[in-house]
């Protein structure tokens, strides 16, 4: 299960208890014990990876690196 923080980012939350806390190390809820499934885990994945390219999108360009002066 996805859900959105405040932020706007996405959070991983256990389709079985709905617990937001997961072992990121053995892929389970800390609450029951429940695996994330793989689908669920690229589902996140996915959520990341839009959620990142609209904060690129949504912020202004980095300045050009000046020109080191020939003097």
């Amino acid at each position: 299960m996805i859900f959105r923080n405040p932020a706007g980012a996405p959070e991983l939350a256990c389709d079985a208890c709905g617990c937001r806390w997961f072992d990121r190390m053995k892929g389970s809820c800390y609450e029951c014990g429940t695996p994330m499934s793989e689908e669920g885990q690229a589902e996140f994945r996915r959520a990341l990876a839009e959620f990142a390219a609209a904060r690129r999108q949504a912020l202004p360009p980095a300045p050009a690196p000046a020109e080191a002066s020939q003097e």
